[in-house]
């Protein structure tokens, strides 16, 4: 059984009123006119209207009675003393949607927007955006020039749905503008890595949807910082913040200098404050603050940090005055937050409250299929920083990109250290040429620089992307274990269960051989 069609709007107190009584049946009106669309049935009409304008109101819904009997009107008297008040108009209209007994199952809503104040139709489409009407929009007007006298009263109208997926070429180009978002995160930069490309999109989703706290997490040189000015700056592209991004690396404040810092002090707050200052939180009012290494700071610092993130107001060190400032918070850190919180470092309320949008950024090491794309990017840096080009030798860039993905290079200082990496070789080319030779210098700077000795080509830079991965685990578990059989016993937890006598250490020292490592080789370079 079809669903019975609704419409919802508000009186037009200029063009419902048009004409007198003898003509009024031939001139265009939109409220009446709606409900004389032949292929759009009008089943019941919900109208608003002020408590003044009653008695039109029930003149309109006789004439209604007269051109459309079988639409049923209901009027409903709402009290708006400013129409021009987009406060008081919303406020009115959501009363009227939260008390309105929708049935979505047996009606379809339509909401006339033609009637009523610019500001009325601007409500209307908010709180149907907002799906607090679960709705269409429907716009009527008058017929074409020429149109038969019946056709002139009735006009036109078209009905317009919100679900853009209905709509290809809208969508098309709401997806180009994402993708252009997408992109712009990652400085244009062709990044391959799945989980990072799904990272990324989460990010542009929230960045441009949410002032909630972000918390970016991820080893040192991961592009924390990066990112978070990347997100500042597609904020402002669409006009979502004012004010500027105000970044501090936590790590380097301490005492009084880090409450100074981030909250400002009065004049004579402690010993050579000689003039008073505002702090970061102030100077990041209606921006970004970026909170780098978050984890490195005070508790009392970290007290007042959560009353400022949650209140918007904030004591300056020494004063007895609350000052206001209304930022987003973006915070970074490489520390494991779980474990540092249950340590004690780190407040538990204050990690709940910025952990709301919580993203973890791969290092470089996890990320091998995405060092060509970046090596390509940071030459493009050289160049737009030297203003000098710079490209490989074929020869050359093939023997980089096969020691960069390999599990022999190891990448510390993740996206930093590549950067560093590209950055000497463009340096030193000649002739705007990076040649296998100097390609051969870079890795074994990179080698001594991680204390690993050369391996057999063979075993390391050949080896399929599946073999690249488990030595990658295999390689990180050592690391972090104190002892080989304590790794052995964490790799081989389950196979172990099923041997007599197992030997984790020996099966785990024969894997590493395989690849020309050692445990010794291993601990060594941590």
């Amino acid at each position: 059984m079809a669903k019975r069609r609704v419409v919802i709007g508000v009186l037009g107190t200029v063009l419902d009123k048009r004409g007198k009584r003898a003509n009024r049946f031939r001139k265009w009106r939109p409220t009446v006119g709606l409900c004389q669309q032949p292929d759009l049935p009008v089943d019941r009409l919900e109208l608003l209207h002020q408590p003044r304008d009653t008695g039109m109101a029930q003149q309109l819904a006789e004439d209604v009675a007269l051109l459309s009997p079988h639409t049923q009107v209901r009027a409903h008297a709402i009290s708006i003393n400013d129409p021009w008040d987009f406060e008081e108009v919303y406020a009115a209209f959501l009363d009227f949607a939260t008390r309105y007994d929708f049935d979505t199952e047996n009606e379809e809503y339509l909401v006339h927007i033609t009637t009523g104040t610019h500001v009325a139709q601007i409500c209307w489409f908010l709180l149907t955006e907002a799906r607090y009407l679960p709705a269409s929009l429907l716009q009527t007007g008058p017929a074409p020039k020429g149109s038969p006298e019946e056709a002139v009263a009735a006009g036109v109208c078209s009905v317009i749905d919100l679900d853009l997926s209905r709509y290809a070429t809208l969508t098309s180009r709401f997806q180009r503008e994402q993708q252009q978002s997408v992109s712009f995160l990652k400085a244009g930069i062709d990044t391959r890595n799945a989980t990072f490309n799904r990272l990324i999109d989460q990010i542009e989703r929230v960045a441009l949807r949410s002032r909630s706290p972000m918390l970016l997490t991820g080893p040192t040189g991961a592009g924390k910082s990066f990112l978070a000015r990347r997100i500042f700056q597609l904020k402002q592209s669409r006009h979502q913040v004012q004010g500027k991004l105000v970044a501090v690396n936590c790590a380097t404040l301490r005492g009084d200098n880090a409450m100074s810092t981030l909250f400002g002090h009065v004049k004579g707050a402690f010993t050579g404050a000689l003039t008073p200052r505002a702090g970061l939180l102030r100077e990041a009012d209606g921006g970004v603050l970026f909170l780098d290494e978050i984890a490195e700071l005070g508790l009392d610092e970290q007290a007042m940090l959560l009353k400022a993130i949650e209140e918007k107001t904030f004591f300056p060190f020494g004063a007895d005055k609350e000052v206001r400032s209304d930022f987003q918070l973006i915070a970074g850190t490489h520390r494991d937050m779980p474990q540092w919180v249950a340590e004690g470092h780190f407040r538990e309320d204050l990690y709940a409250r910025i952990n709301m949008w919580s993203f973890a950024l791969p290092g470089l090491a996890e990320r091998r299929e995405d060092i060509a794309p970046n090596v390509e990017f940071e030459l493009q840096r050289f160049a737009d920083s030297e203003q000098t080009q710079v490209r490989f030798d074929k020869e050359a860039r093939d023997r980089y990109l096969a020691f960069a993905c390999s599990p022999q290079a190891l990448w510390r200082g993740n996206f930093r250290e590549l950067s560093a990496s590209v950055f000497r070789m463009a340096t030193l080319a000649e002739q705007g040429r990076i040649t296998l030779a100097l390609v051969e210098e870079e890795i074994t700077r990179l080698r001594h620089s991680w204390r690993i000795a050369p391996a057999h080509p063979a075993l390391v830079e050949e080896i399929d992307l599946f073999d690249q991965r488990q030595l990658e685990t295999v390689v990180e578990v050592c690391r972090r274990s104190q002892s080989l059989s304590e790794a052995g016993r964490e790799l081989f937890a389950v196979s172990r269960r099923k041997k007599a006598n197992p030997n984790d250490a020996d099966r785990l020292r024969k894997y590493l051989a395989r690849f020309g490592l050692s445990w010794e080789s291993l601990r060594d370079a941590t």
